[in-house]
Formats: C-alpha cells, structure tokens, sequence
C-alpha cells in the first residue's frame, strides 16, 4: 500500500458518519468563534511536551483553536514521550503527551508534582503503528508477526529471506541486507511496538517492552519524523512510524497478518483494533487507562495500535495554566477536534470512551 495518494483515502464512510461535526462547549471566558465550530477561548499561554506520535494532531488543533483565540498560545513541543513525562514531573509544563501510561515510579513523581492531586491519563488520539519501507519495485508487502520480530532483532536480515518469501508468494522480493530504524530517544511508540512483538510474537521477541530500544543492531533515528525521513532517503529501509508520518513522507507501508489475514493499516482498521481490542482500566473514574490486545485476529482488524494520553493534574494547576489546559483539552475532546483525526492519519476517540474522556477533562480544578 502507497501511502502517498490522499489523506482523505483512509477515511472510512463508517467512522466518518459516528462522527457529528458539532463542537462541544468548554468551560472558561467565552471569546471568537472558529470557521467550523465555538470554541469557548482561555487566555494566556501554556508549554506541553511529549508524545511525537500526536505532533501532527497538536498542530491540527493548536493551529484551530488559536485562530478562534487569539488571546492564548499552546506551544507542544514534540520531544518524545519520555521526555515530555520528565518535563511534566519537573513542572516545565501544563500537560504531557504519553503513548504510553506512567510506570509507577513515574506516577508517584507526577502525584507529588501536583499539589494534593495525582495526575491522570486522558487518551485524546488513537493511531496505528506501521511498518513503513523503501524497497525499489516492491509496492506489495505483508509481514507476520515473528517476521517482523525476526527483522528487528536481527535474526531476519535479507530482504529475500525465505521467512518473507514464505508469505509474499509471487512477489519478487530483492537480494539485498535490510537497513532497519528504530527509535533512538525514550519513545511510547517504541513502547507500544514492542508490547504487541511482546504479545504476538513471544518465541522469537524476548526482550520485553519499553521506551527505550533493546534490541542490537539496526539504525536509531529521533521521533516519528526522524524515522521515517531515514527511511524515505535509505534504499531496502524499514522502520516503525506512526501511520500520520508514513502519510506525510509518502512511504509505502506493510500489511500485517495476525492470523487473521493480511490488513492494511488505515484509520477504519485502526479504529476497528481500538473499538473490540482495549479494555478500560480506571485507577479513579477520571484517570483512564488503556489496555490493548496485539494478538486480535480479524481480517479488518489492524493489531498494532496505540494511544496517546495528555497526562495532567486533576487539581493542582493554577491560574493560567488551569484555565486554558482545560479550555484546551475540552476543545480537542470535541466531535469537531476528534473529526479533524481521520484525514490526517489518526483515528478519532468515539463512544462510551469519549464520554469518559470528556468527564475527565471536565474534572480538571
């Protein structure tokens, strides 16, 4: 599948219509109204780190929430989720952005940093993780999951390798060494791809999961648009990126097999994994966390998923940065906000969830 046709590609009739395009109201100082919705403005400005798997969600809704507020600046930094969670505990920022939940090391530093409160996990963008590559003449790719274990541990390192052949039947496949990328900084990406190598593949991936890369060999490069730009200039290269970045570098990306049969990553599969594979955990009804399935077996069904969580304090946040964190979060929790996700590669939070989702922000104080 080439990514580099339309965003708009990817969308799928089915999420376009649970998708109404009318924009919740949020509380604070009412101000301007956008082009496609009310926004309800806060003043001021606030910093946010994190999570580069969301950069091109923030930017979508920073750009339309302060062009109907003039009056208030959000600047997302996207530093990786690990660093963001540092910045967060450090009181550097009003939010972070996390791919993944806080280790609990980490959320007793967080807690301490908002005063008598805990900080909570919102999950505000859903996405799908792709296999992106650059392989001349090869427009057709399906991988299974001790396949794409075996390519990142190292184990698999030719293109032509008989355990790609083995499921690329009629697919000229090239003699060439892989050039594999992976994240170099603290990554949820990185994190939630080996959680599902982890989960699907266990025989041949056994070095658990984390932020930080485990694995010998391979190439390191920063954030989702580092990956995938070393992939977009490297000859038989292949990576992990965010399905939004594989779009913008217009890398082809593999279908993965479960199981299940071949599926293509787009936002209606996405969607299709983040509606039957996660489990809701809530530590309190407005910390939310979320648990996946990697090992679903379902020919519509994408399995490498992830979500990304504003990470805040329920109380604790003062002046400013109380006033327009909320305005803010209320706006991207918004039909509208969720609707901008699909055409831009992301899948949009929907249901049961963004109910949650909507009362967690609304419990900010």
């Amino acid at each position: 599948m080439n990514v580099s046709t339309s965003r708009k590609s990817v969308v799928g009739a089915a999420l376009i219509a649970v998708l109404a395009l009318t924009l919740s109201a949020c509380g604070g100082s009412s101000n301007t109204a956008s082009s496609d919705s009310t926004i309800d403005c806060s003043t001021g400005a606030i910093k946010a780190s994190g999570s580069t798997a969301q950069k091109n969600a923030i930017a979508e809704w920073v750009n339309a929430y302060q062009t109907a507020c003039p009056g208030a600046t959000v600047n997302y930094q996207a530093v990786g989720s690990s660093a963001g969670v540092t910045d967060f505990i450090n009181k550097q920022t009003a939010f972070a952005g996390s791919d993944s939940v806080l280790k609990p090391e980490d959320q007793i530093k967080a807690d301490k940093r908002c005063t008598d409160s805990e900080a909570i996990h919102i999950p505000m963008v859903g996405g799908a993780i792709t296999l992106a590559y650059n392989v001349a003449g090869l427009d057709s790719l399906t991988l299974t999951p001790d396949v794409i274990a075996g390519i990142f541990n190292n184990s698999i390192t030719k293109w032509n390798d008989p355990k790609i052949k083995a499921i690329n039947e009629g697919v000229t496949l090239p003699d060439a060494t892989i050039a594999q990328f992976h994240r170099s900084d603290g990554s949820g990406t990185t994190d939630n791809f080996t959680k599902y190598l982890t989960a699907a593949a266990p025989t041949v991936w056994k070095l658990s999961n984390a932020k930080e890369w485990k694995a010998d060999g391979g190439q390191g490069a920063k954030g989702n648009d580092g990956v995938a730009a070393a992939i977009k200039s490297t000859d038989n290269a292949i990576g992990y990126v965010e399905l939004s970045f594989a779009q913008d570098a217009a890398l082809k990306v593999a279908k993965v097999d479960n199981g299940g049969g071949a599926v293509e990553p787009n936002a209606d599969t996405a969607a299709a994994a983040i509606n039957k594979a996660v489990g809701e955990i809530v530590d309190n009804e407005n910390n939310i966390k979320l648990k996946v399935n990697y090992t679903i077996k379902d020919a519509n069904t994408y399995p490498i998923v992830l979500l990304t969580y504003e990470i805040t304090c329920q109380k604790g946040l003062t002046g400013t940065d109380l006033a327009l964190t909320k305005s803010f979060l209320t706006y991207t929790s918004s039909d509208a906000a969720q609707a901008k996700l699909v055409e831009i590669g992301y899948v949009p939070i929907t249901g049961d969830l963004l109910t949650s989702v909507r009362k967690s922000v609304g419990s900010l104080a």
